[in-house]
């Protein structure tokens, strides 16, 4: 249930977390609203989802379909 504390700069860190957490909700909106409040935004593409760190909303990787 709890999460890991220590920052990183590794996007395949990220995205395992992000998965991880898809996982554990029932829809998207849900999973993408918790993502919001770990310092995560993350928008539907074509391609998949484009992730961006918060407050700047800098992107920094892409998590395919």
């Amino acid at each position: 249930m709890f999460t890991d504390t220590h920052m990183t700069d590794s996007f395949g860190e990220v995205r395992s977390f992000l998965l991880r957490e898809r996982d554990k909700v029932l829809s998207e909106a849900e999973w993408r609203f918790r993502m919001r409040g770990y310092g995560y935004n993350v928008r539907k593409t074509d391609h998949g989802f484009e992730v961006a760190q918060l407050p700047k909303n800098e992107i920094i990787g892409t998590i395919e379909d």
